[in-house]
């Protein structure tokens, strides 16, 4: 996932949702996918379909944990045989990974871990219709045709299942300006499952956006001494599924 270019193609259907409002694209993801801010306060997703997770499911579990946290109201929702397409109404501050927090990363990645923190704490895991627990993570990645490793099967014991995030990276914790969290996006894999699923990847993530060094304190934000068994394992569950 990167930053696009500001003059980067906008396509025809983003252009139809956006009505006529000025766009600024702001994320690019790895299959394509673009995100869009309008200059009237909202956000439109649009990308190729994608076989792990699909603005459908986001939009459902968005509308679903709005009842408890901070999550874009979903305003639109579509997809055709070929693109799909998410158009929500923008929250205020912007993501850790943003530049603003170059200068400042250890208030990003403390927000993060709180946040993580707040989310676990604040959905309820007996109302939740969906999981993301080892054994639908596997069971997805093999329908893909993603050959798990047969030892990844054998997940540590449960420590305290959650409603886990699914994504739980820096880019889709959003921060205002004065390093508190606004909301979490991206929610399309949200479900029940050990918290340290999460963790493992919203630890991981300091790496992708910041560098070395910010593992263990995205992890004291959260509240929690590192396990480092299931960090690792779940890391590997991550990459290999």
């Amino acid at each position: 996932m990167s930053f696009p270019a500001p003059d980067i193609a906008v396509p025809e259907r983003v252009r139809e949702l956006a009505r006529g409002a000025a766009l600024t694209p702001v994320w690019l993801n790895n299959i394509g996918g673009l995100t869009f801010r309008t200059d009237d306060g909202r956000y439109i997703k649009w990308g190729p379909h994608d076989l792990e997770a699909n603005m459908r499911d986001e939009a459902e579990r968005m509308r679903w944990a709005s009842r408890w946290i901070a999550v874009p109201e979903v305003l639109d929702q579509g997809q055709d045989a070929h693109q799909e397409w998410l158009v929500t109404i923008a929250l205020r501050g912007r993501s850790a990974a943003d530049p603003r927090w170059h200068d400042d990363p250890e208030r990003a990645v403390r927000a993060v871990g709180e946040g993580l923190r707040m989310l676990h704490d604040a959905l309820p895991v007996d109302e939740c219709p969906w999981e993301w627990s080892v054994g639908s993570r596997t069971a997805g990645a093999a329908e893909r045709g993603t050959i798990v490793p047969v030892d990844l099967r054998d997940a540590p014991p449960v420590d305290r299942l959650v409603v886990c995030h699914g994504d739980a990276c820096l880019p889709n914790t959003l921060l205002t300006d004065d390093g508190v969290v606004a909301g979490h996006v991206d929610l399309a894999a949200l479900g029940v499952a050990d918290r340290w699923a999460d963790i493992a990847v919203a630890s991981m993530s300091t790496e992708w956006n910041l560098g070395d060094g910010w593992q263990d304190t995205l992890i004291d934000a959260y509240g929690i001494a590192p396990d480092r068994e299931r960090l690792d394992y779940y890391r590997r569950l991550w990459n290999e599924t």
